[in-house]
């Protein structure tokens, strides 16, 4: 079985300046969100001129594409990763919530990219859709369209709640609220069987 073709000193150092900008895109997201994302700032912490930065980023539309897939394929593979136990579907249920959830609190800058207000004239591309399918599919797979889009929205509603700091100061257990958010949209169903066999479109992400 022939192997991969090893990586040439060029291709490495592009591979290591990509790596270097999006962790300063990271940064930047975390501390002033999507309207502080700047290939202009990057460059300078960098040390390099701005368009020697657009070799490897031919804009911040290119870096934010970049971002929101990184960000997409960790959350679907923290969701399959609980998807596939061998447990009841409830409890995987429960578990893909709980992985949302605690994913989403370790990561808020990254959550609110994919989850949060959208970036006005930026569309994402079809592989962004086709990632947000990914983490959907197990959801769908076990309760169906209608009860499956409940369990999402539920879901986001309160993470989203929560990673924004409007629970702060109220008289609750924001986990304990989610636990029975989510178990609601199950719990006392007769199956977890699908209902029908559509909607893959109902989850593509609102900016693609």
């Amino acid at each position: 079985m022939v192997g991969d073709a090893p990586v040439g000193p060029r291709e490495r150092y592009r591979q290591q300046v990509r790596a270097e900008v999006q962790a300063h895109a990271w940064q930047q997201l975390a501390e002033s969100g999507v309207p502080g994302l700047s290939l202009k700032a990057i460059a300078k912490l960098m040390g390099i001129t701005a368009p020697a930065l657009y070799r490897y980023f031919a804009s911040r539309d290119d870096l934010l594409t970049e971002l929101i897939l990184s960000a997409y394929r960790e959350l679907a593979q923290v969701v399959e990763a609980v998807a596939g136990t061998e447990a009841s579907p409830g409890d995987r249920l429960i578990a893909i919530g709980t992985a949302i959830r605690e994913w989403a609190r370790g990561n808020p800058h990254r959550y609110l990219l994919l989850y949060g207000t959208p970036v006005p004239g930026y569309a994402a591309p079809a592989e962004a859709t086709e990632l947000a399918r990914r983490i959907f599919a197990p959801i769908q797979e076990a309760l169906g369209d209608q009860r499956s889009l409940s369990f999402w929205t539920r879901v986001h509603g309160v993470v989203s709640l929560e990673i924004a700091g409007h629970f702060t100061g109220m008289p609750f257990d924001p986990a304990e609220l989610f636990a029975g958010e989510v178990r609601s949209t199950f719990t006392g169903s007769d199956s977890l069987a699908p209902q029908s066999p559509t909607g893959d479109n109902q989850v593509a992400r609102g900016r693609a």
